[in-house]
């Protein structure tokens, strides 16, 4: 059964810049088994009412911002989709008492391309894409990790993608050296992953040092409970791969649930 992933996928600019974390997330791509397939959840798509699911064969690659360098508006992601899983995914969801549809138009938005690119550059291995609800607080989003479990036992890889701190607004603005409340708070979350602290993970607003600075809003950090709530047990293998800090404010750290990585 493939292992469950959480990463952090930072600004756009990530695609062009990868530094340390892009170093890592590709040798960590080379580490994992291959799987049938990769679903990912995003924080830019996020739908009300209804869950989506891309069933597109050949999703498109979205370009889902503005103001960054032209050669990044260039950069195609062109793996496949795998429209039988993503219609299965979409029982699964329902079973679990989630209303979801497929979506054949919606193609893989930039917070599942821009990590995809380092951990699997070749764009082999199929991919489609699951929308977090609208509203979505770290319980939902941890339930919602349950009912994409049994995605597993068909080789499906479920990969939460976010940023484990994101303030928009330091990040446009600041200059200089990290700031300290990211190492507070990044700290914080690795100790709660370490000790299986579920229920301070899922109540990280009120327990976490500066949560409300690292996050003034919740959908970067919940695909981290998506991954947790997808994961086999609170004892699976634990990997945390340090991605460092970009742009003084944006925590890269990724971690890998239920496998051994080098």
């Amino acid at each position: 059964m493939p292992p469950v992933l959480f990463v952090s996928h930072g600004a756009p600019t990530f695609a062009l810049d990868p530094g340390i974390a892009g170093e890592r997330l590709s040798a960590l791509g080379r580490q994992l088994p291959r799987p049938e397939a990769v679903l990912i959840v995003s924080p830019h798509w996020m739908t009300r009412g209804s869950i989506g699911v891309t069933s597109s064969p050949r999703p498109e690659t979205i370009h889902d911002f503005g103001g960054f360098p032209p050669p990044l508006y260039q950069l195609r992601y062109p793996a496949p989709g795998h429209p039988e899983l993503a219609l299965q995914t979409v029982d699964a969801l329902r079973a679990a008492g989630f209303d979801s549809h497929a979506d054949a138009d919606r193609g893989l938005d930039h917070g599942a391309w821009v990590p995809l690119l380092h951990l699997f550059p070749n764009a082999d291995i199929p991919v489609f894409q699951v929308s977090l609800p609208y509203p979505c607080d770290a319980r939902t989003a941890w339930q919602l990790g349950q009912a994409l479990k049994p995605l597993r036992e068909q080789g499906v890889l479920v990969i939460g993608s976010g940023s484990l701190t994101h303030n928009l607004q330091e990040f446009r603005t600041r200059h200089g050296a990290d700031a300290e409340y990211v190492h507070q708070f990044t700290g914080w979350v690795r100790e709660a992953l370490r000790e299986n602290r579920l229920e301070d993970l899922i109540d990280y607003r009120r327990q976490a040092p500066d949560a409300l600075r690292a996050h003034p809003t919740e959908e970067h950090f919940v695909p981290l409970l998506v991954a947790l709530g997808a994961r086999e047990a609170e004892d699976d293998a634990l990997t945390m791969v340090d991605g460092g800090i970009t742009h003084g404010v944006l925590a890269m750290d990724a971690y890998l649930f239920g496998a051994e990585a080098v």
